[in-house]
């Protein structure tokens, strides 16, 4: 698969992208293990965003699909882009804080089959520094993950840049 184009600078890690159809690049340590750089963004809006993701062989189970463990490390990744997501996203100029989930609720439905999936994902509320976001998988249409994901903007600087 192709690399998606990264925008390093000195403040900002490899992993940023600054192109619309990619949400992260390599480098990032969650992102590289779910494959996150090669995953399409269908659409985004402020707070808002719809993914194509895959599911490589490293995070299946027996039966050949998606390990629960490793679901809450999509929706983590996803709800901490949503809360970015926006035509500011892929700004340069835009400054990023640091985000910390502070809780997640998953309900599981059907199974993530693969070899591709749904993640849609929105921001349901935001208030001072605490952020709400729910998160749902669709498996050929079918809704298969539902989560909740309270998220606290950290004022401290990131050293990291973003995460």
């Amino acid at each position: 698969m192709n690399q998606p184009e990264s925008a390093p600078t000195e403040n900002r890690p490899t992993f940023v992208v600054t192109d619309p159809d990619r949400l992260v690049g390599r480098g990032h340590q969650a992102g590289d293990f779910l494959e996150a750089y090669d995953w399409i963004v269908l659409d985004e809006s402020k707070g808002f965003l719809r993914v194509q993701a895959h599911l490589p062989d490293h995070a299946l189970n027996p039966r050949g699909q998606l390990f629960g463990g490793f679901t809450p490390t999509y929706v983590d990744m996803v709800a901490l882009f949503t809360v970015r997501a926006g035509p500011a996203r892929l700004d340069p100029e835009v400054p990023r804080g640091w985000l910390a989930t502070t809780n997640m609720r998953i309900d599981y439905f059907e199974p993530i089959l693969g070899p591709t999936f749904i993640i849609e994902s929105k921001v349901e509320k935001h208030r001072g520094r605490t952020v709400f976001v729910a998160t749902k998988f669709f498996q050929d249409d079918e809704l298969a993950v539902h989560a909740l994901t309270t998220m606290r903007e950290i004022q401290a600087p990131n050293p990291l840049g973003d995460a």
